[in-house]
């Protein structure tokens, strides 16, 4: 007896294309967690600031700092295992990755010669095993000042995630 059961595509012909379009890029799940964090620590910001480049999730002026909480696939985070490539049209999803990444770097490169603490929080470091971990270490790289930054080790909960 086979028991194998096959992915069914549940969009009429013609509709994925609009069904992805519609795909939120801005207040999403993982960006108002975020926000909603902040908010309760005190802090206060601006979101989807169209003045800087990559318009920032978040905007700390009085800190002096921007955030960016990206998806681990749409930012094809290294390591991770919600970034993927798709199976089907691989030479477009690669480019399409690839320039998105390479479109970030660029941004943050700008921000920071602007003067600007530029943070990313990855979709990964908010799942329920690390969520509160990584909230206090953002809410700490924020208000922690520049001398002090290098105490800091950001890179411990990322380490766990992609283990």
């Amino acid at each position: 007896m086979n028991t194998t059961i096959k992915a069914r595509n549940s969009y009429a012909k013609g509709t994925r294309s609009y069904t992805m379009s519609h795909i939120r890029g801005k207040d999403t799940g993982i960006e108002r967690l975020v926000r909603s964090y902040l908010f309760f620590k005190g802090l206060r910001f601006r979101k989807n600031d169209k003045r800087y480049p990559g318009h920032p999730d978040v905007v700390l002026p009085r800190w002096h700092t921007i955030i960016f909480v990206n998806g681990c696939f749409w930012h094809a985070h290294d390591q991770c295992a919600k970034s993927s490539t798709p199976k089907s049209n691989v030479e477009f999803w690669t480019k399409k990755l690839m320039r998105n990444k390479e479109r970030d770097a660029q941004q943050q490169r700008e921000l920071r010669k602007a003067g600007w603490k530029v943070l990313v929080v990855w979709e990964c470091e908010l799942d329920r095993k690390h969520r509160q971990e990584r909230l206090d270490s953002l809410y700490r790289q924020i208000v922690t000042p520049p001398e002090a930054e290098e105490h800091i080790q950001t890179s411990d909960v990322t380490r766990r995630t992609l283990s």
